[in-house]
């Protein structure tokens, strides 16, 4: 095998073996620490695993200290395998920010992935946008005291190489809203103002069921906070897969951000989620409306595109290994797996309308409204907990049917 080389400092550096010494040089000429491993430092006493807040929230707007929308200033750092760093891409890609917005695919950093997200499959192991060796750097510019995990998605200010938002709670809020004057005149609604309310409570009751169920699952450390995430992950389907019975979509016959945010986690179940969380009760594969509702999703452009199926099915395979996905992985058709048959146009009014249009009465002055926040960003793992979830309308209803459709 040929390899190409390049100089990093005084160090010769194979772009085919990034090895833990070269990471490590990397991380001492960059001032970086290792990265902080959740499965030590985000248990609580009994053993559930409780996912660190976002610290970088600060949100987009107009108020003072406010981010400020702006073109071509921005780039999503995310890794394929990543749910949560999948939404903002779908949604950028949905609302035509594509060419002003950059976006940049992460990798684990040396052969144990010491120092977290970084640029493995790259030139010198380089970000090629702006030639930082880790996405904790920019944590770092950003606040020097920052002694958490470097996450994905980070939306990075790429001219002061800073992290501006890590809040994978409201990120695609923040597309959809403040990045409105920036999107073509037709592009969708995604987050439509006069149904936020409902969007942000089921969004808000999404992520310690399903989003973060699975998490919860790979993570804690006990078998009575295992048992809870099982239950609370199933029978979180359960209602999805009635409420998806007489529904195209979460929210009616279009396509809301709800959407984007339970697709990323349904479609890595079947593929990779499942061998980290031990016996399954079932594949998402199993509930027709729920395994339908994916598969049409997964064909739609921004979806497909976005969603690396074959080498998310194909991470950490070994050759000659005896698990199932050594096995059986690399034969799979993941096209035909998710391949639909258009059924479920048959729930909506508007079959061969996937988005919802904003009103043409609405200015972008109406539209850009304030962004709510979330408990689950609290600093308090008490506050994060679980538990602590409420919903006013049972998730298994459409609290918007025959509303948003009109």
């Amino acid at each position: 095998m040929s390899c190409d080389f390049t100089k990093e400092g005084n160090l010769t550096v194979s772009n085919a073996a990034y090895t833990d010494e070269v990471a490590e040089s990397f991380a001492k000429e960059s001032g970086v620490n290792p990265r902080p491993n959740e499965r030590k430092f985000e248990l609580d006493e009994t053993g559930a695993f409780i996912r660190q807040a976002n610290t970088f929230i600060e949100p987009f707007g107009s108020e003072p200290g406010n981010h400020k929308a702006e073109a071509n200033r921005f780039a999503i750092y995310w890794a394929k395998g990543c749910h949560w760093s999948n939404r903002p891409v779908i949604t950028r890609d949905i609302l035509g920010l594509t060419d002003l917005i950059k976006d940049q695919l992460v990798t684990q950093t040396g052969e144990t992935n010491v120092y977290g997200h970084g640029f493995g499959d790259q030139e010198g192991f380089k970000d090629p946008i702006t030639g930082v060796h880790f996405l904790s750097e920019f944590y770092k510019n950003a606040n020097p005291n920052y002694t958490g995990r470097a996450t994905t998605p980070t939306l990075v200010d790429i001219k002061d190489l800073k992290a501006v938002n890590n809040d994978y709670h409201r990120l695609t809020n923040y597309l959809e809203v403040q990045f409105r004057p920036f999107q073509p005149k037709d592009a969708p609604d995604l987050y439509p103002v006069a149904y936020r309310k409902e969007i942000d409570e089921f969004n808000d009751w999404l992520f310690p069921t399903v989003n973060n169920g699975h998490y919860r699952m790979s993570f804690c450390s006990s078998l009575s906070a295992y048992e809870e995430a099982f239950a609370d992950f199933y029978a979180a389907l359960d209602k999805l897969e009635v409420r998806l019975s007489n529904n195209r979509f979460i929210f009616g016959d279009f396509i809301t951000d709800a959407d984007i945010r339970v697709f990323p986690t349904l479609v890595r179940w079947d593929i990779w989620y499942y061998r980290n969380v031990g016996p399954i009760h079932k594949r998402i594969r199993d509930y027709p409306n729920l395994w339908a509702y994916t598969c049409e999703l997964y064909n739609i452009p921004a979806f497909h595109k976005n969603t690396y199926v074959r080498d998310i099915a194909l991470r950490r395979i070994r050759e000659g290994g005896t698990d199932f996905a050594s096995r059986i992985a690399g034969q799979i058709d993941y096209e035909k797996f998710f391949a639909t048959d258009g059924s479920r146009k048959a729930l909506s009014k508007h079959p061969d309308q996937l988005y919802l249009k904003h009103p043409e009465d609405e200015t972008v002055e109406d539209y850009i409204k304030p962004i709510s926040t979330t408990h689950w960003n609290d600093k308090d793992i008490k506050v994060r907990n679980p538990n602590n979830r409420t919903i006013s309308v049972d998730p298994s209803i459409n609290p918007l049917k025959g509303i948003i459709d009109k």
